[in-house]
């Protein structure tokens, strides 16, 4: 069973004098940034190159570096850059200025699992990932809520990098809402998984079910929204997510249930099956790992921005279009 870490599992003061560079002031660095300014830690920094993130981060009082410097500056050096350009930036900017006894903080494990990131010895390597978009959790911070979190270790130099961690959780607010243990080809497998095998199965079901239902003779402005236009299936995950995912079925009509669960139990699951393993696999193995590289450096992003336009200008997209065109 995963520990699961909360407020008063996390020691704030390991971390409260430290001076914290965040690198990569974007949705998750901002949002970050300023939770830890929140909790008490005195001197949150900020590395950047000269662009909007610069002009935010001086707009939100804080002291913006270039990378070099902040690195140098830091006793506890936060990685938020996109995945794809992590590597280069690290090794060019960010390795050679780490020291002896430094914290290196990741909120996702995809570069140290693939090895595009090989740390050096003599530094903690920590995770404290929200499991969270940005906007949410500076926003959940602000309710007094918090977002949830992983929290994990992939070098322990001083012994204590899984206090430092959970200190870094406290930090931005997510042991108020709980800190859970795992390990980084953790974080990486469920992160992909979900990108690449929940979410990719439930965009079929409803683009086959809007056009099974269009087929049918039946008006496609309606049937989107009784899909998900009314934000209905919104309400129901949320739902969900508070008392689970079955147990939100009572909000539902006696007829609405024994047609959701009568249908659960009929669907035949192989299919689906077969594909999460697939991806599962291809994960695992590396194989995507090896594909988006040579999907940015050799393709360069040629599919990714094929896949797009057919997806931005699918029959399902403009249908959603001409809806949204005449709704108040």
């Amino acid at each position: 069973m995963a520990k699961i870490y909360y407020d008063d599992d996390a020691d704030l003061g390991l971390v409260i004098d430290k001076t914290i560079a965040i690198i990569g002031y974007g949705n998750q660095g901002r949002s970050q940034a300023l939770n830890m300014r929140d909790s008490g830690v005195k001197n949150v920094i900020v590395g950047s190159r000269h662009d909007e993130s610069y002009e935010q981060a001086n707009e939100d009082g804080f002291m913006v570096y270039p990378i070099e410097k902040a690195v140098k500056e830091a006793d506890i050096i936060f990685l938020l850059l996109p995945d794809e350009v992590a590597p280069e930036i690290y090794r060019e900017q960010i390795e050679p200025n780490l020291e002896e006894g430094n914290i290196l903080n990741f909120a996702s494990g995809y570069n140290i699992t693939f090895g595009r990131i090989q740390p050096r010895k003599g530094i903690d390597v920590v995770m404290a990932a929200p499991r969270m978009i940005g906007k949410g959790v500076r926003e959940l911070y602000v309710k007094g809520e918090g977002s949830p979190a992983f929290v994990g270790v992939h070098q322990d130099a001083s012994g204590m990098a899984l206090a430092y961690g959970k200190a870094l959780c406290k930090a931005i607010g997510a042991t108020r809402k709980g800190a859970i243990e795992v390990s980084f080809d953790d974080e990486t497998c469920l992160d992909l998984m979900a990108e690449q095998g929940t979410w990719p199965i439930i965009y079929n079901v409803f683009v086959e079910a809007f056009k099974l239902q269009v087929e049918m003779g039946h008006p496609e402005e309606a049937v989107l929204m009784e899909m998900y236009l009314s934000k209905e299936p919104a309400v129901m995950m949320e739902k969900a997510a508070e008392i689970g995912f079955f147990r939100q079925l009572p909000y539902h009509s006696n007829t609405s249930q024994y047609g959701q669960l009568t249908g659960f139990e009929d669907v035949d699951t192989s299919q689906i099956r077969s594909f999460l393993k697939n991806r599962y696999d291809r994960i695992r193995g590396g194989v995507f790992a090896e594909e988006w590289d040579k999907e940015q450096h050799e393709k360069n992003l040629s599919t990714l921005k094929k896949l797009k336009e057919d997806a931005f200008h699918s029959e399902f997209t403009q249908a959603e279009d001409r809806l949204k065109a005449r709704l108040k």
